[in-house]
């Protein structure tokens, strides 16, 4: 009995030892991971600053130098200036021309824009007609294709040939076919970041950026309409308000399915609703005795199923399987999406019918909101530490339910349906509005990269790739997430209760708004100011090489 009761307990021990072993595997494999990941984040900061750390080559000599190196380690700020409203005319009524290509030119052009970190976030429709629209152009040996500092309009991909790649003098790198470069050009006027020469004959495709705007406008407009219409074919939409009928277009999903996929199985639960924008689909139904489905009828483009499901009722009554060769396109939307898409468009437009004009400011934040306008403009703190309005050079009336294409702002703050030209709209200040709070409590943006494309791309991979700081409270992370939320209409502040949203958020909890609102608070900081014109307080940066632009004397303000 003793021999079997010890077998028994080195049994259990071994049982033990081996659960004990498999817990440390486990700890081990997600300690590894973690590690890999910061690795991979390390890397990712040492490519971003690798160029800050070797000064430009223009700085090593100057006179300045020595004024720079005494300032606090910060990046100069670049406002990118808005297209005037001339030039978006021209993109409106500019004609499309496509060019003529061989099917191995075009799919060259289609992998290199899709490998390149900016151009393959864009829709699949965009880039085959950016493919139709680039026309040839070639270099010969030694040719400067792109020079440093110049304005360009251009984006190129390369087909044949061999280019050198120089920033300051100093190389960056060659690249060969199947590459992109100059892709900054194609979204505002600004100037090349480095130059590009030729060291063997090259064959380029290009495309200038009316080109590309107007296609991006196009296609967004055109997508926008087209769900417009089949909003209003369906029964459960067509009494709703133009204002809500364009936010539902908005938030419209497209999804593919293969020949034969189910789409709906019968008696399955759901909640989605679905329009047909290509294809068709084959409907069934089982009853309750019978082994096979029977078939009901195909459903074409612009028909649509499954709109109980946006009225509760979950469970299917029939199956709905793809049945074209090439699959089929469906735009759909979730009930819980739908359902809050509705109150909060019914909310957020009584909210701006029935307020008031009114300012708002915060020490750490500021919004001006009013009536039926989204304003966004540039902050700065005055001689009583209290937040002001300084400058409204980009300040743009856009009325509700209403969208704009003008790029500009900061590189650092601009929302990603901006830099995609998708078209934006008061959801786009809620992004800005989680960005300068990030900034005011770790003193950097979240993204920043070393030229504006770099940060393009950052913010594109979106607010959950960033590393928060503990810095930021739990709270204040939670309401930084809310705010960037890259889908724009799921933003804190675009919903029901509007900016109202963000004042009751947890991060905010006991802070006195009437106080804010009558200026009774005592402010943190009461910046020492000598005179009106003391800059003192500012960063100080080498002066500008180029001319200021003249003063606006339009009078384009005078109504504000």
């Amino acid at each position: 009995m003793g021999t079997l009761r010890d077998m028994q307990l080195s049994l259990q021990e071994k049982i033990e030892e081996l659960r004990q072993r498999d817990e440390l595997i486990d700890e081990l494999e997600t300690e590894l991971d973690e590690k890999d990941e910061l690795i991979k984040k390390l890397q990712n900061e040492i490519d971003k600053y690798r160029s800050v750390l070797r000064p430009p080559v223009g700085l090593q000599n100057s006179p300045t130098k020595k004024k720079v190196s005494q300032t606090r380690d910060r990046t100069k700020r670049c406002a990118i200036s808005a297209e005037p409203a001339r030039f978006l005319d021209f993109v409106n009524q500019k004609q499309i021309t496509k060019f003529p290509k061989s099917n191995n030119s075009r799919e060259l052009i289609r992998q290199a824009i899709l490998d390149n970190d900016f151009m393959k976030n864009l829709d699949m429709g965009q880039i085959r007609e950016i493919v139709d629209c680039m026309y040839p152009v070639e270099y010969t040996k030694d040719s400067l294709i792109i020079k440093e500092g110049d304005v360009g309009s251009l984006v190129y991909v390369m087909e044949d040939g061999k280019v050198e790649v120089t920033k300051d003098g100093q190389k960056l790198c060659n690249m060969g076919p199947a590459k992109v470069f100059g892709e900054l050009a194609i979204l505002y006027n600004c100037t090349r970041t480095a130059s590009v020469k030729a060291l063997i004959n090259c064959k380029l495709w290009a495309i200038d950026r009316p080109c590309f705007q107007s296609i991006m406008m196009r296609t967004g407009l055109m997508r926008h309409t087209e769900h417009m219409e089949f909003l209003r074919s369906v029964p459960t939409f067509k009494h709703l308000p133009e204002e809500s009928l364009s936010k539902i277009a908005d938030v419209l999903e497209e999804a593919h399915y293969n020949n034969g996929e189910y789409i709906i199985r019968q008696g399955a639960r759901g909640d989605t609703f679905y329009i047909i924008a290509k294809g068709k689909v084959k409907v069934t139904k089982k009853s309750s005795k019978a082994t096979d489905e029977t078939f009901i009828r195909y459903l074409q483009r612009g028909e649509f199923f499954g709109e109980r499901a946006l009225q509760g009722e979950d469970v299917r009554t029939a199956s709905i399987i793809a049945s074209d060769p090439a699959g089929v396109d469906c735009l759909v939307i979730d009930r819980e999406s739908y359902s809050q898409l509705i109150s909060d468009l019914d909310e957020f437009k009584r909210v701006y019918e029935d307020e008031d004009e009114k300012v708002t400011f915060d020490p750490e934040f500021a919004k001006l909101k009013l009536s039926d306008l989204s304003i966004v403009t540039t902050l700065g703190v005055g001689g009583f530490g209290r937040v002001e309005l300084v400058d409204f050079g980009f300040a743009k009336k856009v009325g509700l339910g209403r969208k704009t294409w003008t790029f500009c702002g900061t590189p650092e703050y601009v929302a990603p349906e901006i830099i995609l030209n998708k078209g934006h709209d008061i959801s786009a200040d809620y992004w800005s509005l989680g960005i300068l709070m990030f900034e005011l409590l770790t003193g950097s943006p979240p993204f920043s990269g070393q030229d504006p494309m770099k940060t393009y791309n950052i913010i594109l991979k979106g607010i959950d790739a960033i590393d928060f700081s503990r810095k930021i409270s739990k709270n204040a992370t939670n309401l930084i997430k809310k705010l960037c939320r890259e889908t724009p209409s799921e933003r804190l502040g675009f919903g029901r209760g509007g900016i109202r949203e963000i004042q009751k958020h947890k991060w905010f909890e006991g802070f006195n708004w009437e106080g804010l609102k009558k200026r009774t608070l005592n402010v943190p900081i009461i910046p020492a100011v000598k005179s009106a014109v003391d800059t003192s307080n500012f960063d100080d940066y080498p002066d500008e090489e180029e001319d200021p632009p003249p003063d606006d004397v339009t009078g384009w303000d005078r109504d504000f």
